[in-house]
């Protein structure tokens, strides 16, 4: 019945030829509605069978959206990716693949997939990373489509192909006061928190004090600590449920593979812990408030209030274990100690990304106006000036 019912697709009916041979018009590649290549078969069952191969591929013949869907999908229901990372992959797809994604998967060929690519890196000014994450799903779904059968090119040499050099991408600049506390704010923002000791204001203190993500903060439980340290083994994750409506889940294993580690607290900052401890003496996670866990958002909104209140430019929880990190390197702590405080894997991660100078602009006119080769007096320089510039 299936076959029968793909070979009804075909707008001409078969019929036999003089030659005892059987004949059926395809649709022309260019206008359906037309007759186009003539098909010959000396056997009626050989056409049959040709015509319902012929509009089977024709009919499975998905746009580039609809593989993107059946990939990420997939890989959300089985567990290989969180349903946060589904909700970005999608997000990342919506924002380059409104026109490009209604596109036949079967109709592509490599060269257009790199000018795809290539071309979405000036037109959306792409950072590096928003390059990433771009070539990152495609990779992905093409790798898919591969398996699936509705491409045969190779993908990584496609890729691999794309004309794109470090230049080519949009650099964003970040000062350091926007990326850590220096050594005039965090004195300030620090005197807050102790200052202002609940059970949100001592969860961000812990992050200061410890480098960990806000989201193993949330996470946390009691078992976790053990008068020391903390044992890392969660995260929070969010996603979104419809527009304007998030979920927050706990995942049993943190964001990295390294970033499951064990965490030394100071020891000048352990009450830290013991007030905690006697807020919530009896509850399963450590930072609950009313029946009800904290989640990342409370963190990160009481972080920028903060901020505001003593005046300084507004920093997310992130810029917190930056600013751990660049703690750590003023104080020369061995690199293997500070890797695994933070969770990465090599200090080139850490160094490349969270190490930043903390020092206040008037520390940094000291520094500089103390060299001697620097100190360079107006009276043994007059003679070099030109009168109109005096």
């Amino acid at each position: 019945m299936k076959k029968q019912e793909l070979i009804n697709m075909n707008p001409w009916e078969m019929y036999q030829g003089k030659d005892s041979c059987w004949y059926v018009y395809l649709p022309s590649e260019n206008d359906p509605q037309r007759r186009g290549k003539r098909v010959k078969r000396k056997d009626k069952k050989d056409l049959e069978n040709f015509l319902a191969d012929y509009w089977k591929e024709k009919s499975f013949n998905p746009t580039v959206e609809e593989v993107f869907n059946e990939w990420n999908d997939r890989r959300c229901n089985l567990g290989n990716i969180a349903q946060s990372t589904h909700e970005r992959n999608q997000q990342t797809f919506n924002r380059h693949y409104t026109d490009f994604g209604k596109r036949k998967i079967k109709s592509l060929e490599p060269r257009d997939i790199q000018d795809f690519l290539e071309s979405e890196i000036g037109q959306k000014e792409l950072t590096s990373k928003a390059f990433s994450n771009l070539k990152s799903i495609t990779v992905g779904f093409l790798k898919y489509a591969k398996r699936e059968q509705y491409i045969s090119f190779n993908v990584k040499e496609t890729v691999d192909d794309l004309d794109v050099r470090d230049s080519t991408f949009k650099k964003t600049v970040k000062e350091d006061y926007e990326e850590v506390f220096d050594e005039l704010e965090l004195p300030k923002f620090t005197k807050y928190l102790a200052e202002n000791a609940d059970i949100a204001n001592l969860g961000i203190m812990l992050m200061l004090v410890t480098g960990i993500r806000v989201g193993e903060l949330a996470a946390l439980k009691w078992d976790d600590y053990d008068g020391n340290g903390l044992k890392i083994r969660r995260t929070e994750t969010r996603y979104q449920v419809k527009k304007g409506l998030n979920a927050y889940e706990i995942k049993d294993f943190p964001k990295t593979a390294a970033g499951a580690r064990y965490v030394i607290i100071p020891e000048d900052c352990l009450w830290i812990m013991k007030k905690l401890k006697a807020m919530n003496p009896f509850t399963e996670f450590i930072f609950m408030k009313k029946g009800k866990r904290l989640t990342t958002v409370s963190f990160r909104n009481r972080q920028y209030r903060i901020c505001k209140k003593i005046g300084c430019y507004p920093k997310s929880p992130h810029k917190l274990r930056k600013t751990y990190a660049s703690l750590l390197s003023d104080y020369n702590v061995d690199p293997k100690m500070t890797i695994e405080q933070m969770g990465h894997t090599n200090i080139s991660c850490t160094q490349g990304h969270y190490f930043r100078n903390r020092k206040s602009l008037s520390t940094k006119t000291a520094i500089l106006s103390s060299i001697p080769e620097l100190q360079i007096a107006q009276k043994n320089n007059q003679n070099l000036c030109p009168d109109y510039l005096e």
